[in-house]
């Protein structure tokens, strides 16, 4: 069986002065101490799971509304199809690709977006390659305008797959800070992902990491209906659970508008 390794660039290519494994810059915050309780319980995660930055931005589509084992069914098919490249994507006729994708869910749909955003990469960039030398604010608004690819996708895609230094927020996170009450239940994307990188400065080493930890934690045990909270190793200062909770920094409420 194929076990991918991370993949990401690098890290000399890596655009920070902060070493890959080290900590928030305000380590006194509270999302700076559930930073540091969450690498000293779990350690590096080594994500994201992927041979080659194509691997990844192909991830990155399949796994919308789906499990990650889901995924891995859909990238194997692909592997095996010998389809694990941008370029092959854009020439397999779409029901071909659909089928091979059928695993991830939504397959026809996501065959679509997947080859979408292949034909555009090469149209407007070459390859995945020639996107590199974008500012990350253009590669985010590219990104955007892509039919299929939002917040989340984006991302994904640019912490991943061009080593950015930008927090992916998703339903773990939202659930995890809330139950904290780092954040409000109102709290859009935006907000919740300034929150991060205001309090952080965040290196991308910092939002690569954060990211798969706190996926780890809501798998393990911050789940969404039978939280675990006696095994959580940062039920220190939960809401939910049934530890201390210490004054929280007005600063890290997000507004409701």
């Amino acid at each position: 069986m194929h076990s991918p390794q991370a993949w990401h660039r690098a890290a000399d290519d890596i655009d920070t002065d902060e070493p890959e494994d080290s900590p928030p810059a305000t380590a006194g915050t509270p999302l700076a101490q559930l930073y540091r309780r969450l690498l000293a319980a779990y350690g590096h995660q080594d994500w994201w799971p992927a041979d080659s930055r194509d691997e990844m931005l192909i991830g990155a589509i399949l796994t919308q509304n789906t499990a990650w084992s889901n995924v891995e069914r859909g990238i194997t098919a692909l592997r095996t199809a010998g389809l694990l490249a941008l370029e092959r994507i854009a020439e397999i006729p779409e029901d071909e690709l659909a089928e091979l994708i059928r695993p991830t869910g939504y397959y026809r749909q996501k065959a679509r977006r997947l080859q979408g955003f292949a034909r555009l990469v090469a149209a407007e960039h070459g390859d995945v390659d020639g996107m590199e030398a974008l500012p990350t604010a253009m590669l985010r608004a590219w990104l955007l305008e892509v039919p299929g690819i939002g917040p989340e996708t984006a991302d994904s895609m640019l912490c991943y797959g061009f080593s950015r230094p930008v927090f992916v927020v998703d339903a773990y996170t939202i659930r995890i800070f809330g139950r904290r009450g780092l954040t409000a239940a109102t709290a859009r994307y935006h907000e919740i992902q300034q929150l991060v990188h205001c309090d952080l400065t965040p290196s991308t080493a910092v939002c690569n990491e954060y990211h798969a930890l706190l996926v780890r934690l809501a798998k393990e045990c911050c789940r969404a209906r039978t939280p675990l909270c006696d095994n959580c190793p940062a039920a220190a200062g939960c809401r939910h659970g049934r530890s201390p909770v210490p004054a929280a920094s007005p600063s890290l409420h997000v507004a409701s508008g």
